[in-house]
């Protein structure tokens, strides 16, 4: 879990409204929404599933609307937040197989946003035969949302050192990550115990019988494909068509996870750097060279930070961000030249540039509860460092795992250490005994999410189907490689999944 970087975690008894399957398409309908929800309904949550949400025109060619769930879904009769949503119609109404849900990661990114960019993130197959269905997780964005610090804390949250050197920067550390969390405490306090991949993926069950959806077809990007196996866990009879993308692994420890990507943003630096070193690049000529004016950066700016030509700075924790955000794209590999061969000529606005636009944060504050928002599921969703002194004995562990990346990713945890509401979820593989096929995309390079990640996701799901793309960058679809997106868009639109496990 990394400061500021979106990168990277049930009520018993059933009452069943049934509809029928389209035996022609192969997948569900979407039924009609005056003769209410579809699929199954938890006990006690009827109301919810059987609300009638009111579809607006919210711009060209989209349609939001709010739905109601509970707060706690173990008190259905308590108190209830909002959750916003966007749907962009199949272009074939008739011929339309059903909802395709999307989620782009996170914690914390919103789906609404997503959604209204469905045209360049799915194929036109899929846009024809699907109702495309975002929505911003509860906690996020447009629905009731975290809220924590005004935009001048959040800068300084994010620009304080991550890695610290001294006891005197830990000390600073540990102060504005206290105040971090005690402003997410003060600001939503009532919130927090209830914005875990558990309850989010409880709320996708009621958007899927809201949209009158027998099972659920969804696409889940990094983070998603955590929700979407949460998912499968809970409702296994419910799962239609899942494909999980820039794939993690749920049996992992939070501590494992860390030192993992702390290593896949070391493996995608080393692809960069010899793409760099291959072409007329200002960094070096070789390898070897490119990564060291990297490391350059990285010290200089420790010892003292650049100008921007504003009134912020870049300072080592936006350094870093400022390089680990272009790994997540080879089409982001030239502005990461540029801005470090700026950065070394003591110019920091390409940097800075670069992790404002990753940060959502414009001349007018920050425009999203990102940032905050994934503080507060991944805190929730697992146990991470529980104080300083256990941070200073896994230090040692996390630098030589990765000396470049390690501490960044251990420090950047203690938020989590001195979070209000303690964690309720706990590492473990998920079968989904029972669920139809699942389909897990793991990238070899991927700097987020590592390729091992999706090997293991894919082989603890009893269904679990893995394609392998064999390149660079976060997540496979839509990522430049026909295999993956043939595969992927013959299994959400035939329900067929690879034979075997598909190698791109």
């Amino acid at each position: 879990m990394v400061a500021g970087l979106l990168v990277l975690a049930l009520v018993g008894g059933c009452g069943v409204a049934t509809r029928a399957q389209d035996a022609d398409n192969g997948g569900t309908t979407s039924g009609n929404p005056t003769n209410g929800p579809a699929g199954p309904i938890p006990a006690g949550l009827e109301k919810f599933y059987q609300q009638t949400p009111s579809w607006q025109r919210c711009g060209s060619g989209s349609q939001c609307a709010t739905i109601t769930v509970p707060l706690d879904y173990t008190k259905p009769t308590g108190d209830t937040i909002e959750l916003r949503a966007r749907k962009i119609p199949a272009r074939d109404r008739t011929g339309k197989i059903g909802t395709l849900f999307i989620n782009p990661g996170g914690p914390g990114a919103s789906g609404v946003q997503f959604a209204a960019a469905a045209s360049f993130v799915l194929g036109p197959a899929l846009l024809r035969k699907f109702d495309v269905v975002g929505w911003d997780p509860r906690g996020v964005g447009d629905s009731t949302p975290v809220r924590c610090l005004d935009t001048e804390e959040q800068d300084k949250f994010i620009a304080t050192d991550g890695s610290p050197d001294d006891d005197a920067e830990i000390t600073e550390l540990n102060t504005v990550s206290k105040g971090f969390a005690d402003a997410c405490e003060e600001r939503s306090g009532k919130l927090l115990p209830h914005v875990s991949t558990e309850d989010a993926a409880r709320d996708m069950d009621v958007l899927r019988g809201l949209v009158g959806d027998v099972e659920l077809n969804y696409i889940g990007y990094s983070y998603g494909t955590f929700l979407g196996a949460t998912y499968a866990e809970l409702f296994p009879k419910n799962v239609g068509r899942l494909v999980l993308d820039g794939a993690v692994d749920p049996a992992k420890t939070a501590e494992e996870n860390n030192i993992a990507q702390a290593k896949g943003f070391d493996t995608a630096l080393d692809a960069f750097a010899a793409d760099c070193a291959g072409r007329n690049c200002e960094l070096g000529t070789t390898k070897a060279e490119v990564l060291a004016a990297v490391d350059k950066l990285l010290t200089e700016t420790d010892a003292k930070p650049i100008p921007t030509g504003g009134d912020r700075e870049v300072t080592q924790a936006l350094a870093v961000l400022g390089v680990i955000y272009p790994l997540y794209s080879q089409e982001a590999w030239p502005r990461l030249e540029e801005a470090v061969a700026d950065g070394l000529e003591g110019k920091g606005a390409r940097l800075l540039a670069i992790v404002d636009e990753n940060t959502d944060r414009t001349p007018r504050g920050y425009t999203t509860n990102a940032n905050e928002a994934i503080y507060a599921v991944n805190c929730l969703d697992r146990q991470d460092i529980k104080s300083v002194a256990e941070a200073k004995t896994l230090q040692a562990k996390y630098l030589a795992e990765s000396p470049r990346f390690g501490a960044y990713l251990l420090w950047g945890s203690l938020a989590c250490a001195n979070w209000a509401v303690k964690p309720t979820g706990k590492p473990h593989a998920i079968k989904a005994t029972g669920a139809k096929p699942i389909v897990v995309i793991g990238t070899t390079r991927d700097p987020a999410t590592p390729y091992a990640w999706a090997v293991g996701l894919a082989g603890e799901l009893d269904s679990g189907v893995l394609i392998t793309r064999d390149g660079d960058g976060h997540t496979g679809y839509k990522a430049g490689n026909q295999c993956v997106d043939t595969a992927v868009e013959s299994y959400l639109l035939q329900g067929s999944p690879p034979a075997a496990d598909l190698k791109c």
